[in-house]
């Protein structure tokens, strides 16, 4: 017998007639319709489902199984086993007129081809396999969705959480490879858990359709010489629940098979979803295109090569060396070992393994966890039984979905390293914001500032302590002198272009050292806003020094001037009593005695200055703190306006970069 599908049975004459014994016309209201329970139409694809499998018999009777007749399976009872009969000729299976029956018409009416898949059998094939069609089930299946473990869901909503504080950083290119791993795994979370979806991939000629075929026990895909071969992907299914799955892989219900019913095989397969490829390598771009988008979909690869191209570097370069990461998902298949002379199977066996492991794949030997390497026959069987036995056991640990999912979490994850870990240390260091406040200081003129509040005190303590004649002269000095001084002053716009270059500076060394050991658009990021921040930094800072600077009135006073100028007033007093004594002397006055007075005089002249020195002595301390006290503050306020402009945007972009990072170390399962 051979494979059918749905548009053969649209190749049929409408008009013909079973003309076999036992089957029934295809008319309406027929009796063998009735007895089938019909009661309209059938569409071509349930013809056969999953509750009964139709078969040609030897004489070509339609025996469709009964679903009150049906094993708790939903299939068809086992007395009469699938395959067991074998036509005469090779046949195949016509649409009636009405759409209900199927009739039997030899090869001899007509060639067997219209140039979709599955089509063309040898006779010698078609005699010995049975008709299998699989379609969609006529009530929904309860299927158990997937399950994964903590780690894993751990993982998940870290790569999440990481995604959405990047969005405003990165760009969407950078981010399309971990949404899409994300979208993935929300959608295959949803499906069955009970299948394990496997896709055989291979080159032009690799023979994995013949492997696929084997596999199934009966003629799916096609083979043949021509190339390519497979031009669309098919689906076969060891058990109901699946469909789901195969609707997510878009392949339609045209091309999806059901293997040959057999205990063993259900038993050791349950839950497998096998797809046959296109070739990878076909010359059809769409081929390739198929390949890589349900490459990206199943939960396990089997990689079929052959010993001529099992190291065609489109293969390792495109395919292999990129999925090294998901070496516990992989099945590497050197088939066709029966062209193979001797021990040279084993060599290029061993030449496969070497390759693969340049290409950083894990293999699976000794226990260790990684990809499997057998070596077979697809056309004389030998191997088939070890890939069969090693794919049920994968099969049955309902594993490989979410190791699937953890590897596209890892090679995404891989790919995001350079947007997320350098290597290097990164921050900004006590010591970068003491200079950055030390900078701004010192456009502000801090120091400057503290030294004329010094002399403000200074000049002040002098006018309280200084004697008369000393202040008098001073104040004519005062008068005598230009305005201009004798020292040639910068001008307030030199001044100005001054601060702002100081400024502008402080902010670029702040950005650099703030940003030194990030990666590119974390640093990119950190840079702009430093340079947002310090757009009217200059204006402010100016405002600040008018603000902050010497407070109005004078300097206080400590509380031994009043004794200061006490003194000096009494020195003065001395001198005044001891000169109009000596000129009372002078004029007659009084009588004539020149010790008192002229000592008088001496201690005043003596003593006004000594208070004067005395009290400058005193005063520099006090001075000296009035002038620090004045610069501490421009300083505080020109660093509190920093901060807050500069400082804190940049500090806020560099914790945002600690908590992406620590959402990455997550997602990689260590710490960065």
């Amino acid at each position: 017998m051979t494979a059918v599908t749905d548009q053969d049975q649209d190749h049929t004459d409408h008009a013909d007639q079973l003309d076999h014994a036992g089957h029934v016309k295809g008319t309406e209201g027929a009796e063998g319709a009735e007895s089938a329970g019909d009661s309209g139409p059938v569409p071509a694809e349930d013809v056969v489902s999953e509750a009964g499998t139709e078969v040609v018999s030897e004489e070509g009777a339609s025996e469709e199984g009964d679903p009150g007749e049906a094993d708790t399976d939903g299939r068809a009872a086992e007395e009469e086993p699938v395959g067991d009969t074998v036509p005469e000729e090779p046949a195949r299976v016509e649409k009636a007129a009405n759409g209900r029956h199927a009739r039997v018409k030899g090869d001899s009416e007509g060639a067997w081809d219209d140039g979709l898949i599955a089509r063309r059998v040898t006779e010698e094939t078609a005699a010995a396999q049975p008709v299998v069609l699989e379609t969609r089930a006529s009530a929904p299946q309860t299927v158990t969705p997937l399950a994964y473990d903590g780690p894993l869901r751990s993982r998940l909503d870290a790569l999440r959480e990481l995604v959405g504080l990047s969005r405003t950083r990165l760009d969407s290119r950078t981010l399309a490879e971990a949404g899409r791993v994300l979208d993935e795994a929300v959608a295959r979370r949803r499906l069955s858990g009970q299948h394990t979806v496997v896709a055989i991939a291979g080159a032009t000629g690799s023979g994995k359709s013949q492997l696929f075929n084997t596999l199934a026990g009966v003629t799916i895909s096609e083979t043949g010489v021509r190339r390519p071969t497979t031009a669309a992907p098919i689906v076969c299914s060891w058990s109901d629940g699946a469909a789901t799955l195969i609707d997510r892989l878009g392949v339609p219900g045209r091309l999806r098979r059901r293997p040959v019913q057999s205990a063993q095989s259900e038993a050791q397969l349950r839950g497998l979803v096998l797809v046959d490829l296109p070739d990878h390598d076909s010359a059809a771009v769409q081929h390739r295109e198929q390949v890589d988008r349900i490459l990206a979909l199943v939960d396990a690869v089997i990689w079929v090569v052959d010993p001529e191209k099992y190291a065609d570097a489109v293969l390792h370069e495109r395919y292999l060396r990129p999925m090294a990461g998901h070496a516990e998902i992989m099945f590497v298949v050197l088939n066709q070992i029966d062209r193979l002379p001797g021990e040279a199977a084993e060599q290029v066996l061993d030449d496969l393994r070497r390759l693969l492991d340049e290409d950083g794949i894990a293999l699976g030997e000794y226990g260790e966890p990684g990809a499997t390497v057998l070596a077979l026959s697809a056309l004389t069987g030998d191997g088939i039984g070890e890939l069969r036995e090693a794919l049920g056991q994968f099969v049955a640990e309902r594993g490989a979905p979410a190791r699937r999912i953890a590897a596209d979490v890892d090679a995404a994850a891989w790919r995001l390293r350079p947007v997320y870990a350098t290597g290097r240390r990164t921050g900004l260091s006590e010591e970068a914001r003491d200079e950055f406040a030390a900078r701004l200081a010192e456009a502000v003129g801090a120091t400057a500032a503290g030294e004329a509040a010094e002399r403000a005190w200074l000049r002040n303590a002098g006018r309280a302590c200084g004697t008369p004649w000393l202040r008098l002269w001073r104040w004519y000095e005062d008068r005598r002198e230009p305005a201009t001084g004798r020292v040639l002053l910068r001008t307030q716009a030199d001044e100005e272009a001054t601060a702002r270059q100081r400024v502008e500076q402080a902010v670029r060394t702040l950005a650099e050292r703030a940003s030194t050991g990030l990666p590119a658009p974390w640093a990119q990021a950190v840079r702009e806003a430093a340079v947002r921040g310090s757009q009217g930094l200059p204006e402010a800072l100016d405002e600040l020094a008018v603000r902050a600077g010497l407070p109005p009135g004078r300097p206080p006073r400590p509380g031994w001037w009043p004794v200061a100028v006490l003194a000096q007033a009494s020195m003065t007093i001395l001198q005044v009593v001891g000169g109009l004594w000596l000129l009372g002397q002078i004029i007659g006055f009084m009588a004539p005695n020149l010790g008192v007075p002229v000592l008088l005089m001496v201690a005043g002249i003596v003593g006004g200055p000594l208070v004067e020195w005395s009290c400058r002595i005193a005063a520099r301390g006090p001075a000296r703190r009035y002038g620090t006290e004045a610069e501490r503050r421009l300083r505080e306020a020109a660093a509190a306006c920093g901060r807050a402009r500069v400082l804190d945007p940049v500090a806020a972009e560099l914790l945002r970069y600690r908590e992406v990072r620590e959402q990455y170390g997550r997602v990689v399962g260590v710490g960065v």
